[in-house]
């Protein structure tokens, strides 16, 4: 997390009865969680990955799901997958290639896609008492908030990856996050960019 979570929890005395992590990678975020006061078991973990996700399920992390989540239910996508795991996207690489010329695509799996409202039915995530959601799925985060759309009243707190630039081909700019969001009264407080690259994470606070 390009910004601490403690950080925004002094700044902003933020309070968070439960968390719906998109794009769970290694689960890197637990302890910041826990510190921050966070109950492990309301923590819900989504990963893409089948492999990383098989890999994380034999540490017994609870709340750990398998789905690739997009737009549309049952989509079937190519799952390109980068030799560092955390740059795998069902997107093609944009200006993500020229910045970071180290990591390539060594990989590909076929699934099919879940929206996240089908997803917390299914998997009958608390929605209700789950108001912060960490979004990091390689561009495809506002298609992710949109396919969850009736739930956006539950949230309180939307920590995302945000592109100011197409790091990934057709991926969504944080001006198009901004416009969405604002139609919910999410503000965006907070916003940290690596460097020049084109990425970085945002926090947005429902007003």
């Amino acid at each position: 997390m390009l910004i601490p979570l403690q950080f925004l929890l002094d700044k902003y005395s933020i309070h968070i009865t439960g968390i719906l992590h998109i794009g769970a990678h290694e689960c890197e975020e637990l302890e910041s969680y826990v510190n921050c006061g966070v109950n492990k078991k309301d923590v819900y973990w989504v990963e893409g990955n089948e492999d990383i996700y098989l890999k994380m399920k034999a540490y017994d992390i609870p709340n750990l799901i398998h789905a690739l989540i997009d737009s549309e239910d049952d989509k079937d996508v190519v799952f390109n997958i980068s030799n560092n795991g955390q740059s795998s996207s069902i997107l093609e690489f944009g200006t993500h290639s020229s910045h970071h010329p180290h990591v390539k695509y060594v990989g590909s799996r076929s699934y099919k896609t879940k929206r996240l409202d089908t997803l917390i039915d299914e998997n009958k995530i608390p929605i209700k008492k789950t108001n912060f959601i960490n979004l990091d799925i390689q561009g495809v985060e506002l298609r992710a908030l949109k396919s969850m759309e009736k739930y956006l009243h539950h949230l309180d707190y939307i920590y995302t990856e945000v592109n100011s630039d197409y790091v990934y081909k057709n991926c969504n700019l944080i001006g198009e996050m901004d416009e969405y969001l604002e139609k919910f009264n999410f503000k965006r407080v907070e916003t940290n960019f690596c460097r020049n690259f084109g990425w970085g994470d945002a926090f947005y606070m429902k007003q």
